[in-house]
């Protein structure tokens, strides 16, 4: 008993409510009701909830994108053409390197949908499991992923590149990567470690291991890019390995957290790691969608990209720039997402689809004001903002103008993001998917191709595709979760009709 009292829950006006009835379960292919709140429970607590579980993840995002921010502004602020060249290097570097990560976030998207039922469930033994199969798999990708960027380093970042990237940003750009690369174990496990904490609603600690690394690494810029107290000078070499000393800091302290027993999800080392069937089904059935949503978007953005680098290294830099603030300014809506993925992943685990429909509608509105509002910041302060990267006249004047796409995106690319957190909790990846084929992969690949290579629309024509791509993504997957499937998607596990709730679990 004593060591469950040091157990910490993150409770929500879920955990007040009963568990929901086979009976009262909507009949497959019935409409998506507009349900009606609970008795006892008002609008307040359910904002009370959301903000709960989306401050420390806000937080913790927009920390780590001011890193990454400061990573580009001090790479970028290099003398001369260097700076260019620096920050258009950081660029093509990020792309492969997201696409090796892109498997194992996909599986611990799984991870984090089950650990949020088990958790609505009360099962925490089934959550711990999950967690280790989460591990065991995570762990073996990223070490493969690893070696493969290390060995292939230099046709990867070639194929972002093009031609018209000159020789000495493509090997900056090399050797960006390649550090990563090294790096990448510790940066792949902490992702599994996060998604699990997240799953049972503790998005402070993730916050708090975070920060710390954040701060951790832009000290390290400091030292290593311009070479300060006797620490080598090394440009955008000094800028990568600060950023993977950082990660590997919040990989310790995310070990360590969950190794320590004192949350609802751990890592006990007495257990025996193993591949349990079901549950590794449950959760590739959930993450292998968004692995392929993933795979499709980062085939999109790949041959959106090399159409941009033909453009130039003053067009690509500025585009970097502008895709860094974008970058920020959807931290809000990702931060939204993640705590509708936690409150309806745990509100399906104990049967209660009204709830899941109820913190979805709520997290929706709070994430709308906040876009509104975010979008005018951008577009007042556009020129400031470019400004802060890099101080070439026609970068901060078309990156002014760019900007103006981005704000007028905020709201639409805000409900899409939380729109399709309450899928991922729900478990319907699939659809997600099919909508990032078509967006990004042939809607934004091919009027990007068609407004810069054949119309000759610059830098605009490529930001015009990609606010396209935005409003039809948006349609496509609000329009899905008003079909209401999510609420049927059967599971081994815990779902409705799933093997423990026949058990009575």
């Amino acid at each position: 008993m004593a060591e469950e009292k040091k157990v910490k829950i993150i409770r929500t006006t879920l955990d007040d409510l009963p568990m929901g009835r086979e009976e009262d379960l909507p009949e497959p292919g019935s409409k998506l009701e507009k349900y009606e709140l609970p008795e006892g429970v008002n609008s307040g607590m359910l904002y009370r909830d959301v903000l709960r579980i989306a401050w420390p993840s806000l937080v913790e995002l927009i920390l780590t994108q001011l890193t990454s921010m400061a990573d580009q502004i001090m790479v970028g602020r290099l003398p001369g053409q260097l700076g260019v060249q620096a920050l258009s290097a950081v660029g093509l570097s990020t792309q492969p390197k997201f696409l090796l990560m892109t498997l194992v976030q996909s599986l611990n998207i799984g991870g984090t949908a089950m650990v949020a039922r088990y958790r609505g469930l009360g099962d925490q033994k089934k959550a711990n499991q999950v967690l280790r199969q989460s591990v065991i798999v995570n762990l073996v990708l990223a070490i493969f992923f690893a070696i493969m960027g290390v060995v292939f380093a230099r046709p990867m970042v070639k194929l972002i590149a093009g031609a018209n990237i000159s020789e000495t940003t493509l090997n900056y750009g090399i050797t960006y990567f390649k550090i990563q690369m090294y790096g990448f174990v510790p940066i792949g496990m902490t992702f599994t470690l996060t998604a699990a904490l997240r799953g049972c609603g503790d998005t402070k600690m993730p916050m708090i291991y975070n920060t710390i690394a954040n701060v951790v690494n832009v000290v390290f810029n400091y030292l290593l890019i311009y070479g300060k107290f006797g620490f080598p000078e090394m440009d955008v070499a000094g800028a990568s390995l600060a950023t993977v000393i950082g990660q590997t800091v919040a990989f310790l302290i995310a070990f360590a957290v969950i190794v320590s027993k004192t949350r609802f999800v751990y890592l006990d080392f007495k257990e025996k790691f193993y591949i349990d069937s079901d549950i590794f089904k449950d959760v590739v059935k959930i993450g292998f969608p968004s692995m392929m949503e993933q795979l499709f978007m980062r085939a999109g953005i790949i041959l959106y990209t090399r159409t941009i680098t033909s453009l130039g290294d003053i067009a690509y830099a500025t585009h970097q720039i502008c895709m860094n603030i974008q970058s920020m300014s959807f931290m809000m809506g990702m931060a939204f997402q993640n705590a509708n993925t936690t409150l309806s992943g745990q509100s399906i685990g104990k049967k209660r689809i009204d709830m899941a429909w109820l913190y979805n509608k709520h997290t929706k509105r709070l994430g709308l004001i906040t876009a509104v509002i975010l979008a005018a910041l951008i577009f007042t302060f556009s020129g400031t903002l470019v400004r802060l990267y890099n101080e070439n006249p026609e970068v901060i004047r078309l990156g002014s103008e760019i900007l103006a796409f981005v704000a007028f995106m905020q709201p639409f690319q805000n409900q899409q993001f939380i729109t399709n957190g309450g899928l991922r909790g729900a478990g319907d990846t699939k659809f997600s998917a099919f909508t990032i084929m078509i967006t990004v992969l042939i809607v934004r690949t091919s009027l990007g191709i068609l407004f810069i290579s054949y119309l000759h629309f610059g830098l605009w024509g490529a930001w015009v595709a990609l606010v396209s791509d935005q409003l039809l993504r948006t349609a496509m997957i609000i329009g899905h979760y008003n079909t209401g499937k999510w609420r049927f998607l059967k599971l081994k596990g815990n779902l409705p009709g799933g093997t423990a709730a026949k058990q009575g679990a």
